[in-house]
C-alpha cells in the first residue's frame, strides 16, 4: 500500500486559508495546527500522545488484525493522533454546524469532518482535512439519540438492542433483531424517519463474564472478569474493571488465588463501570499485560476518534485489535440498558469483560459486552475509561507520573482533572478550551500540548 500521511493544512490553498481566518480568528490564535509544533518546543499530537510508546506487541497484534505492516501500523497511530488534534479544533470553531468527524484508510491517512453548512467546506480543507456537507448536525443526532435513550428505558428492547449515533452516515441507527421493534422504538420517541436508520442484525449482545476457572483476577472466589487500568485514589492503589463484574463490597482475589480487594464502586446497568481498591500485596503499575507477558505502557488517555485502531487485552483471548465504529452507543443485554460506551469490531469472548481497550498508549476503556467470538469475529462495546475516572475520583497511572503536582500559577488547570472536548481551564492567566477528552497530567499543561488545548 501506498505510504500516506495525513498532514494538517497540506490542502492550503490562498482562498481557503482565507475563509479558515475569518472562521477560526478566534479559535487558533496563541496556538498552532495539530501537528506543527509553534514557536518553541510545543510537541506535536503524536509527540505529545506519545505514538511511539507503542509496544511491539501492540503493533503485532494491530498487523494481525488490521492486515498492516509494522511501518503501516506505527503510522496509524500517528496520524490518528494529528487527526484527533485537528478534527477537535475544527469542532471548536464550527460550533453548531459540526457533524462528527472520522478517518479511513489503512494509515489513517484521511481524516474526514462533517458540516451543515457548505460555507464551512473551505476552512474545513485548509486543515488538511475532507470536508462532507450533510443535512443534520451533531448535537441534532445526539438529542434524537437522547430521546430514544428515555423511551428505551421504560420498556423491552432486547429486540433492538444496539442504538447509536452513526457520524459516517449522519444518522441515529437502531440495530434489531426484529426491525419492526426498531420502528416502534422510533415511533415512540419521535424520532423523525429522515433521522433514523434500521440495520438488522441477527446479534443479542451480552455482558462478557464466565464462571470457569482462569488468570486474571476472581469475585468473591467465582466469577472471572479482567483487570482493566490500574488507578490510584489518593494514597489508595486499584484498578478500574466493568461494572457487571461485582458489585459493591464484592472481594476479589488475583490471577494467583492471593486475597487482593474489594469493589469500593459499582454501577451496572445504566452505565458498566466500577473499580477495585487493592490491599498492600498489589501495587498499581503503568502497565497493560501484553502478548507474552509484555509491559504495555500507558501515558494518558486522550480519546481516539471514530475509524482509529484500538487494541484489547483480556484474560480469555490475550490481544486482539480493531477499529472504534461509534463513541455515545447504547446497548441492551438482557440484565438491562446501558449508555455511553464505545462500539467497536475487536472479538472478545466471556472471561475478557472488564478488561483494557488501548489506541497506541492512550488508554480508552474497560470491555463491557459484545457478540460473535474470536474465531468467527463480532463486535463489542467499552465502556469509556474518562468518564469512569471522573465518576470515582480516580487517577489513572500512568509512565509519565510525576508525583504530587504544584499548584498552577495563576491558573485552575490541574492534574488528575478529566477534561471533555469544550471544557475551558484558566493557566498561567489565560484561558484554554479543551479539543479531546482526557485526564491532565504533569506535563501536560495547555500550554504544552496543543494537540489537547487551544488558547482563546
Amino acid at each position: 500500500m501506498p505510504h500516506r500521511q495525513f498532514r494538517p493544512g497540506a490542502r492550503a490553498a490562498g482562498a481557503a486559508l482565507a475563509a479558515t481566518a475569518a472562521l477560526l480568528v478566534a479559535g487558533l490564535s496563541g496556538s498552532a495546527s495539530a501537528g506543527t509544533a509553534p514557536t518553541g518546543s510545543a510537541p506535536t499530537a503524536a509527540e505529545a500522545l506519545r505514538t511511539d510508546a507503542a509496544p511491539p506487541a501492540l503493533l503485532i497484534a494491530m498487523q494481525r488484525d488490521l492486515g498492516l505492516d509494522r511501518q503501516q501500523a506505527e503510522r496509524r497511530l500517528a496520524n490518528e493522533a494529528e487527526a484527533g488534534a485537528t478534527a477537535g479544533r475544527l469542532r471548536a470553531a464550527l460550533g453548531g454546524d459540526f457533524a462528527g468527524a472520522w478517518v479511513r484508510g489503512a494509515e489513517s491517512g484521511t481524516l474526514t469532518v462533517a458540516t451543515t453548512d457548505a460555507a464551512d467546506v473551505a476552512a474545513i480543507e485548509a486543515q488538511g482535512a475532507v470536508a462532507q456537507v450533510v443535512r443534520h448536525s451533531l448535537a441534532e443526532l445526539d438529542a434524537a439519540k437522547f430521546r430514544l435513550d428515555r423511551v428505551a428505558a421504560d420498556r423491552d428492547t432486547t429486540d433492538a438492542p444496539v442504538r447509536y449515533v452513526d457520524v459516517r452516515t449522519n444518522t441515529v441507527t437502531v440495530q434489531a433483531v426484529r426491525p419492526s421493534a426498531a420502528r416502534a422504538l422510533l415511533d415512540a420517541a419521535g424520532v423523525d424517519a429522515g433521522l433514523a436508520r434500521v440495520e438488522k442484525t441477527a446479534q443479542r449482545p451480552r455482558p462478557l463474564y464466565d464462571l470457569r476457572g482462569g488468570e486474571a483476577y476472581y469475585i468473591n472466589n467465582s466469577g472471572r472478569c479482567s483487570i482493566g487500568f490500574p488507578v490510584t485514589k489518593g494514597t489508595q492503589e486499584g484498578f478500574a474493571t466493568a461494572g457487571h463484574c461485582g458489585r459493591t463490597g464484592a472481594s476479589t482475589t488475583g490471577y494467583n488465588r492471593v486475597a487482593q480487594g474489594t469493589f469500593q464502586g459499582s454501577t451496572f446497568p445504566g452505565r458498566d463501570m466500577a473499580w477495585v481498591a487493592v490491599n498492600s500485596n498489589w501495587r498499581a503499575t503503568p502497565y497493560v499485560n501484553g502478548a507474552g507477558g509484555q509491559n504495555v505502557q500507558v501515558t494518558g488517555s486522550t480519546q481516539a476518534p471514530v475509524g482509529a485502531s484500538v487494541c484489547r487485552s483480556g484474560s480469555t483471548t490475550g490481544w486482539h485489535c480493531g477499529t472504534i465504529q461509534q463513541h455515545n452507543t447504547s446497548v441492551t443485554y438482557p440484565e438491562g440498558t446501558i449508555s455511553g460506551v464505545t462500539r467497536t469490531t475487536v472479538c472478545a469472548e466471556p472471561g475478557d469483560s472488564g478488561g483494557s481497550y488501548i489506541s497506541g498508549s492512550q488508554a480508552q476503556g474497560v470491555t463491557s459486552g459484545g457478540s460473535g467470538d474470536c474465531r468467527s469475529g463480532g463486535e463489542t462495546f467499552f465502556q469509556p475509561i474518562n468518564p469512569l475516572l471522573q465518576n470515582y475520583g480516580l487517577t489513572l497511572k500512568t509512565t509519565d507520573d510525576g508525583g504530587p503536582e504544584e499548584p498552577p500559577p495563576g491558573g485552575t488547570w490541574a492534574a488528575g482533572t478529566v477534561y471533555q472536548p469544550g471544557d475551558t481551564a484558566t493557566y498561567g492567566g489565560a484561558t484554554y478550551r479543551c479539543l479531546q477528552g482526557h485526564q491532565a497530567q504533569p506535563g501536560w499543561e495547555p500550554p504544552n500540548v496543543p494537540a489537547l488545548w487551544q488558547r482563546v
